[in-house]
């Protein structure tokens, strides 16, 4: 399974939202419905998936789904 559809299934389980929502430009909050406490609940479903930490700094940065890939595979996930 491709890194993009892994994040994908994370977005959809946490969001409740439809797979054609998740694009790589769908923002979190705006897009996708998500309030704070769905983004710390996609944060935490990262960085299970994946097996990483992601600091606070880097996660508040992470407010799309292109966002959230590009991060993944510059921490050598794929």
């Amino acid at each position: 399974m491709s890194l993009e559809n892994r994040v994908a299934e994370i977005i959809i389980d946490k969001l409740g939202v439809k797979p054609e929502q998740v694009t790589a430009e769908a923002q979190f909050d705006t897009d996708l419905g998500a309030d704070s406490i769905d983004q710390y609940e996609l944060i935490m479903g990262f960085e299970d998936a994946f097996g990483l930490r992601i600091d606070e700094d880097e996660a508040t940065k992470l407010t799309t789904v292109g966002k959230v890939v590009d991060y993944l595979k510059e921490k050598g996930l794929d």
